[in-house]
């Protein structure tokens, strides 16, 4: 398969939340993702079950050869090595989560595995730190920029996602 950029978006709320994203970052790399592109480091609150820590949120670009399916296989593997725990439910307290946001010429949907993500455009934790990485990219489905989605969103929510480090902060100390 030809190389094509392809957008994840990482997150984490259990142990040492920036090792977990450092980490995953250099298994990406190492497992067929060149990855290019990291966002700034975002603090947010959770997503659908309330009651568990904030998140660090993170969204990464980069070249792969993988289809959508390799790449979940990846990902699942990834936050398995990490300790994730399967079993406990969607939305549930994560060491580590990969999502895939965007795969570019690619558009899947199936009952596991939605492309782009499905509540790409309703999570501000995602939309932020993609459009740091993704800004001008076209939804494939609603032909508007990130950057443009993100801004749609309610500022009270988009003002939840607070940026704690900058770009380059994975190379820091």
């Amino acid at each position: 398969m030809q190389k094509r950029r392809v957008y994840l978006a990482l997150g984490s709320n259990l142990g040492d939340r920036r090792a977990h994203l450092r980490h995953a970052l250099e298994e990406l790399r190492d497992c067929g993702v060149q990855v290019d592109a990291v966002s700034a480091l975002y603090e947010t609150p959770p997503w659908g079950v309330l009651d568990q820590p904030a998140f660090l949120n993170i969204a990464v670009g980069g070249e792969s050869d993988l289809d959508a399916r390799a790449l979940l296989v990846l990902a699942k593997r990834i936050e398995a090595a990490h300790g994730r725990d399967f079993a406990a439910g969607r939305w549930t307290a994560r060491p580590l989560d990969i999502d895939i946001a965007l795969i570019e010429g690619e558009t899947v949907d199936e009952p596991d595995l939605i492309v782009p993500h499905v509540l790409l455009t309703e999570r501000s934790f995602v939309l932020v730190p993609l459009a740091d990485v993704a800004g001008d990219v076209l939804h494939p489905h609603l032909a508007r920029p990130i950057a443009a989605l993100r801004d749609t969103r309610p500022q009270a929510e988009r003002d939840e996602v607070v940026r704690v480090a900058e770009v380059g902060w994975e190379r820091a100390n």
